[in-house]
């Protein structure tokens, strides 16, 4: 793996509990941690279950008892990574979003077609597909329960940037992020969006705003949270505070999308809700163990109904914990890993793709040019 902060916690915990509680067909062997300082790479191997460590990630790529590169940094460093580990034969595992430029991400996916047919493959960590409701969600769209889709709403409201002092950081930086609240969690809602209605978005109308132009610099501020000083030099956030869109999708749906990190008082609220011509349902991340289904055959009397996704029969459940002991945020990584080794060991190509993963760039990449012109509508 590389990469040790937020993710790599996220994604180390996955590694070390997926053979735990799910029959895997492949062992898996925690072998190296990469970051660039000795020290504090050292002490995050020791902490999150690592054999050994390099300062290189190249390294990592170069080891034969290494078979599989997991990217946890930021997103200008995506590409170089992912396409050195893919021709080196080796499997691999990106976080989202795929890259910081579609360019980028064409360059990867087309390296990952030509290893796959080589035996190696490439998967994105769009996460919240793991999460058995929302997994639930795409199970009852693809049986048909919602007839034809016509609106889809979907929204990530974050708060933690709406203190003016917290600290500027590489997420606030376009050359290292891409994009801010676009790239960080608006990709998330688009890929999940897209994947449970089975379209495409093909066309967007969108605004993006920085609210807070300058900040302070220095601090340590790598997760989520923190707060930093008033006082001494700042500088120029270059990235977006809000994002917001309304969508076209390739089945006639209508969208509209909503990605910010300045909506007080809303912790992780990654909500998507589809309205069909037979039934409609909602989820909400801050209440991620529920989904939220409204069937029209149930006549006049009918209401949303709360669905508490923790039955054995649900996606995922089956293997943890008695029937209505619900899971939390680090269960989707588990459950990233677990399907990902079942695909490498059935020989198959793992979803999301890096395809699938382009495609989100692509929306995103059409977002900014539509924002930047007025919010002129803009093909994907």
């Amino acid at each position: 793996m590389v990469g040790y902060a937020f993710m790599g916690a996220a994604h180390s915990h996955a590694w070390r509990t997926a053979p735990r509680f799910f029959d895997l067909p492949l062992a898996i062997e925690m072998t190296a941690l990469a970051g660039r300082d000795a020290e504090r790479v050292a002490a995050a191997a020791d902490k999150l279950g690592w054999n050994s460590v390099e300062t290189d990630w190249r390294r990592l790529v170069e080891r034969d008892d290494i078979d599989l590169i997991d990217i946890c940094v930021p997103g200008n460093l995506h590409a170089e990574i992912a396409i050195a580990a893919l021709e080196a034969g080796k499997h691999v595992l990106c976080e989202k979003p795929l890259a910081n430029s579609v360019e980028e991400a064409e360059r990867m996916t087309a390296v990952a077609e030509a290893a796959k047919a080589q035996g190696a493959v490439a998967m994105c960590g769009f996460s919240y597909r793991r999460t058995p409701a929302l997994s639930l969600a795409k199970r009852l769209v693809d049986e048909g329960r919602l007839g034809e889709i016509r609106h889809i709403r979907a929204q990530y409201l974050q708060d933690w940037l709406t203190d003016e002092n917290a600290p500027l950081t590489w997420r606030l930086d376009k050359s290292k992020s891409g994009s801010g609240s676009l790239g960080d969690i608006g990709a998330h809602i688009i890929d999940a969006a897209q994947w449970i209605a089975g379209s495409n978005v093909t066309g967007v109308s969108a605004i993006l705003e920085t609210f807070v132009k300058e900040r302070p610099v220095g601090g340590d501020f790598v997760g989520l949270g923190g707060h930093g000083g008033a006082d001494g030099p700042k500088g120029p956030v270059t990235v977006d505070d809000a994002a917001v869109f309304t969508a076209r999708f390739d089945n006639r749906a209508v969208g509209v999308f909503e990605a910010t990190r300045f909506a007080l008082g809303r912790k992780n609220a990654m909500r998507v809700e589809l309205n069909g011509s037979k039934a409609s349902l909602a989820f909400d991340f801050e209440d991620m163990n529920s989904l939220w289904f409204y069937d029209s055959a149930d006549g006049p009397n009918s209401g949303f109904r709360k669905i508490q996704a923790t039955e054995p029969e649900h996606p995922y459940t089956g293997n943890w914990w008695p029937v209505g002991h619900g899971l939390g945020y680090e269960h989707a990584f588990t459950h990233q890993v677990v399907d990902l080794a079942n695909a490498i060991a059935a020989g198959e190509q793992p979803t999301p793709s890096f395809a699938d993963a382009l495609q989100v760039q692509r929306v995103l990449a059409a977002v900014e040019a539509s924002a930047a012109d007025d919010s002129r509508w803009t093909a994907v």
